[in-house]
């Protein structure tokens, strides 16, 4: 066993993780030429020169650095002449800055790297969506040296993350504090628009509609905060079982206390207290520590304020959700609780079965842990869903651009 853990570029981080069971950190720089799975107003405005420190002292506490090229879509740029001399100028940097291992998602990435630069290790990322043994034998023929299987499908099917195990020689990775939709139907579109909004020259303007929806949908049944396909550390054990596998814990934007507290979680096997305190990828508790770099207000304003692209003024209840869910912000109350202790025993049912084979509204298992471990504040709540409604009405009406987006033709 051995933990990939996402950085947040603390310089302390990789000392303080490394007597942890920790083999690597990963991250990246906020926009660069292929892009990556976070938009780059989640990210610290981290520089090359700061990125390439991080990895020497990353490299002095014994750990190894992988670095993402993990963009879902590359716009088709990778097959022009300008593209390939940008990518080929962006590996070379991270050849030179002492990169040990890249993650990728497309195909095409990968055989480039394995053909032109063969030093680094190559990690097939998420957004490949490996969920079968067939897709993984062809990504390990074309040389990945490691696949981080779909969370979504596969954390809770044993017989799936068994006959993958059989069926490959190369590395596994299991995410183990993901708390997207079980088998969420806008996977490929999130993880689209994710890869387009970290990429150096897209025109486009990055509003995360997926996670919105995502929220209504958790919100509105809590059940979705059970059913999400996060590992609690005390069921690692079951992993291990079935083969060899590593496991990646995120999130880049987390305080280094936070960082530090889910690692110890998993590797000693135990947490008690809020779930999300370890799963969520926003909500943090815990400040950002001084030696973190911080992102200055004038970073969010110069990602928000584009008159060009969107009504600044409608992205007003984005902020003022964001407030309230902790995203880009401290959280201080607990308005939102799942009891991890009340979710012992949870993972028995899955061990020898498979959920997706049956409807949810039928089986009720969830809910009924869902009932005992989950508690929403009522106000909050209502309040979230209200901002959330707003929002996703002026997407779909048009009204987040204005008249620029009426409709010449009306049906009464």
């Amino acid at each position: 066993m051995g933990f990939s853990v996402a950085t947040n570029f603390d310089d302390n981080l990789p000392g303080l993780v490394a007597s942890l069971g920790v083999t690597e950190l990963f991250g990246k720089l906020p926009k660069d030429v292929t892009g990556g799975g976070r938009a780059s107003y989640m990210m610290a405005p981290v520089s090359r020169e700061m990125l390439e420190e991080h990895v020497r002292k990353t490299h002095q506490a014994g750990l190894k650095f992988n670095y993402l090229v993990n963009a879902a879509c590359l716009d088709n740029t990778e097959f022009t002449k300008r593209g390939q001399k940008e990518i080929r100028k962006h590996l070379d940097w991270l050849s030179e800055v002492g990169i040990d291992a890249l993650t990728v998602s497309v195909s095409y990435l990968l055989e480039l790297v394995k053909s032109r630069y063969s030093h680094f290790k190559v990690k097939l990322g998420v957004f490949a969506d490996i969920d079968t043994p067939k897709k993984a034998i062809f990504f390990e023929e074309l040389g990945a040296d490691c696949i981080a299987l779909q969370p979504l499908i596969l954390n809770r099917n044993f017989a799936g993350l068994r006959a993958i195990r059989e069926a490959v020689k190369c590395e596994l990775q299991l995410i183990v504090n993901s708390n997207c939709l079980l088998e969420c139907p806008m996977t490929p579109y999130h993880n689209a628009g994710l890869s387009h909004a970290s990429q150096k020259g897209s025109r486009g303007f990055f509003v995360d509609y997926c996670l919105l929806r995502c929220l209504t949908r958790k919100l509105t049944d809590p059940v979705n905060y059970i059913t999400s396909p996060w590992i609690r550390p005390e069921d690692l054990h079951h992993y291990e079982a079935i083969g060899k596998f590593s496991f990646k814990i995120l999130e880049r934007d987390a305080p280094t206390e936070t960082l530090v507290k889910r690692v110890r979680a998993y590797y000693n096997g135990q947490f008690d207290g809020n779930l999300l305190d370890i799963v969520q990828s926003y909500g943090f508790r815990e400040q950002r520590s001084a030696s973190q770099p911080q992102r200055p207000w004038l970073w969010d304003l110069r990602e928000f304020l584009k008159p060009q692209a969107i009504r600044p003024f409608k992205l007003l209840p984005l902020r003022d959700l964001a407030r309230l869910q902790g995203m880009l912000y401290t959280r201080s109350d607990e308005k939102l609780v799942v009891d991890n202790r009340k979710l012992d025993g949870f993972i028995d049912k899955f061990l020898d079965g498979d959920c997706l084979k049956s409807r949810c509204e039928d089986c009720r298992y969830c809910h009924s842990y869902a009932d005992k471990a989950v508690h929403i504040d009522p106000v909050f709540r209502q309040e979230c869903l209200e901002l959330v409604g707003l929002l996703l009405n002026d997407l779909s009406s048009g009204e987040m651009w204005g008249r620029c987006a009426e409709p010449r033709w009306r049906c009464e």
